[in-house]
């Protein structure tokens, strides 16, 4: 599933954009080639976000769309040896923010998720108590003949 489409970049851009995606020369956009790179761009953001939310995304938020957009563009242009520095700058400025998505340094602000039937939701501010998680790393049992 790809966060954004041809109209995100258009909005985002404007048709003029699209001349990245011109394969033919004839001045109009290859639509496959547009959702090659939107797809392709997804799914490496994916693979960053994956390591702390669910992908595919159940919800597309903006920064998403944007990041997508960015990197798609740069897929593109640097297909079609038409790769500018700021076509490089946004797809960078992409990687470092999905990086400190992936580490947990920012946020996606995703909408809360629904309540269960039969519960009732936390007050704002309250979190969930957490009981389980990994087995620890450093016990007394470990450390016995240190």
């Amino acid at each position: 599933m790809a966060y954004a489409t041809k109209d995100d970049i258009v909005t985002l851009y404007s048709e003029t954009a699209l001349y990245v995606a011109d394969r033919d020369g004839d001045g109009l956009p290859d639509e496959a080639a547009i959702s090659r790179a939107l797809s392709g761009a997804s799914s490496e953001i994916d693979s960053f976000l994956g390591i702390r939310y669910p992908v595919p995304l159940p919800h597309v938020t903006d920064l998403v769309t944007q990041m997508t957009v960015d990197m798609a563009l740069y897929r593109l242009a640097s297909s079609n040896d038409v790769l500018t520095d700021e076509h490089r700058r946004r797809y960078e400025d992409a990687i470092a923010h999905l990086k400190r998505l992936g580490k947990g340094e920012a946020a996606l602000n995703l909408p809360a998720e629904p309540v269960a039937e039969g519960e009732e939701p936390l007050p704002d501010g309250v979190q969930p108590i957490v009981s389980g998680g990994p087995e620890k790393v450093w016990t007394r049992e470990k450390m016995r003949d240190f």
